[in-house]
């Protein structure tokens, strides 16, 4: 059983209250700085074996980590455009210092997390002079937390993306030639030429091609969407593209979006004011046979995560939780920041709201062979074609950040077949995929910690799949979100496991 690896040494004990009150204190938390140095942080930071790497074969020591891949600290700004070159200001979208998005994301159980702030014209050069340093500084003071260095791209011609750098020396170098050459909105004077298409896939290709390959993944991808299936910004079309362009780069999007407090300050989870979430979810992932589910019907690896987009939180007006205080992205790595890429980028990968869940396995057997979430299993026609789900999690062993103990209420396996490329690259359907079974408490059954659920997919004679999502209510699919609290509205999803038949 995968079960999270306790911290070797807890630095700071303070009470919830307390990092509550001290988080909202940034000057306390910058004044922290001077124990680092500004100099000596560029130089001084420890270095360990595999940062930049992963052994895919070694899995020793991989444990279920969670964190958040989209967080904001004050280097999301404001420039004034009425001064050449524009001059940037801190704290005017989001507002929180570096490292107290650290100690919070520590605070509330997240073994990794990233900075990921808006772009701008001529932000490159705020990245790498200003906020740079200061990520090195959190990084030396809250070493808990694996901190990776990245931003929110201005993708050509889509909304926000998750532009996520491997750790290595000249990350920072990195990350200043992608988003100087390709952030739509670096460019100043603006140049509209950035935004496009051919530039979304130019980047792609660019990115593919570098020693140490980034990840990219699409943030709240229907937050512009008009309706159900009528989409905004992000279409099925262009995620293909862009997969197709580099799929061990451009990899997947949020399937539950940041922003779930909006409901606790009159607002909409999600800031989806256009058309709604469903149980937090994107409608991209939270319709069964919709657009996930179409482009894992076309065999891509194409993963969903779950993350915070933490600006400013709700108690101080904003429509924000916490990093982990409310949605975890759960990685299968070891702690270091090669093998946490690995498990992203080849989809081991599950998510949750509300700590609903705390650990989650699905594993598919047959023939003798097993494949776990994001691998493959492969089975042969001649012998006997039936396939054992497996699907075993761990309720929270006592109360969530909202004081509640949550409970599962309902179980659903969730399956399709993979048929190949859709001829149509605007397809948003795959009317294969079907949830193929629901559990119930009285369907699965204690082992230890664990509860575990076993079922039977008989006789299968196509290539498939197999995810598994659950919630803490009694909706048979999740309903569109109005304004209920979001902690009375859980759901936790797998990624893919997938069946190859030959």
């Amino acid at each position: 059983m995968r079960d999270r690896q306790p911290e070797e040494t807890e630095r700071a004990q303070l009470s919830r209250r307390k990092l509550v009150k001290y988080a909202g204190v940034g000057a306390t938390l910058a004044a922290a700085s001077p124990l680092v140095g500004s100099g000596a942080a560029w130089a001084e930071e420890e270095r360990k074996p595999g940062d930049d790497r992963s052994d895919r074969g070694e899995s020793r020591n991989r444990a279920w980590r969670a964190g958040d891949h989209h967080v904001h600290s004050e280097y999301s700004g404001e420039f004034d455009t009425t001064k050449t070159p524009p001059v940037f200001h801190k704290g005017a979208d989001a507002v929180y210092p570096i490292v107290t998005n650290a100690i919070m994301a520590k605070n509330f159980g997240l073994s990794w997390a990233m900075c990921t702030d808006h772009g701008g014209p001529t932000h490159s050069k705020v990245n790498i002079e200003q906020a740079y340093p200061d990520l090195l500084r959190s990084r030396k003071l809250v070493p808990e937390v694996l901190q990776f260095w990245g931003m929110e791209f201005d993708a050509p011609s889509l909304d926000h993306h998750t532009l996520m750098i491997p750790r290595h020396d000249d990350e920072a170098k990195q990350l200043f030639e992608l988003e100087s050459r390709f952030a739509k909105y670096d460019a100043f004077p603006t140049d509209p030429a950035r935004d496009t298409e051919a530039r979304m896939v130019e980047f792609l290709k660019v990115a593919r091609g570098m020693p140490h390959k980034p990840l990219v993944i699409a943030h709240h991808t229907s937050r512009s969407a008009t309706g159900l299936g009528v989409y905004g910004q992000d279409t099925p079309r262009e995620f293909r593209n862009g997969n197709n362009a580099a799929p061990d780069v451009y990899v997947g999007f949020e399937g539950a979006p940041g922003h779930q407090a909006g409901p606790l300050n009159g607002g909409k989870r999600g800031g989806y004011g256009n058309h709604p979430t469903y149980g937090g979810f994107d409608q991209m992932t939270a319709r069964v046979g919709g657009l996930w589910d179409s482009l894992l019907g076309e065999g891509r690896r194409w993963w969903i995560t779950a993350t915070s987009d933490s600006h400013v939180h709700w108690t101080r007006g904003g429509s924000d939780f916490w990093p982990g205080e409310y949605s975890k992205t759960y990685v299968h790595a070891r702690q270091d920041y090669g093998d946490i890429m690995d498990g992203l980028r080849n989809g081991r990968i599950w998510v949750t709201t509300g700590d609903l869940i705390r650990s989650l396995d699905v594993t598919a057997s047959s023939q003798g062979r097993t494949a776990e979430v994001g691998e493959t299993v492969t089975v042969s026609r001649r012998s006997r074609t039936d396939v054992e789900i497996e699907i075993r999690f761990r309720p929270l062993d006592g109360v969530n950040a909202n004081g509640d103990r949550p409970e599962v209420r309902r179980v659903d396996l969730i399956v399709g077949q993979i048929t190949g490329p859709s001829a149509n690259p605007d397809a948003d359907t795959n009317p294969t995929t079907k949830v193929v079974a629901r559990f119930g408490p009285r369907d699965w059954r204690r082992q230890g910690a664990d509860h575990v659920i076993r079922h039977t997919l008989r006789n299968v004679e196509a290539d498939t799949y197999a995810r598994v999502r659950g919630t803490s209510t009694d909706e048979g699919e999740p309903l569109a979100d109005g304004l209920e609290s979001p902690w009375d509205d859980l759901w936790f999803y797998s990624n893919p496991v997938f069946v190859h038949v030959r």
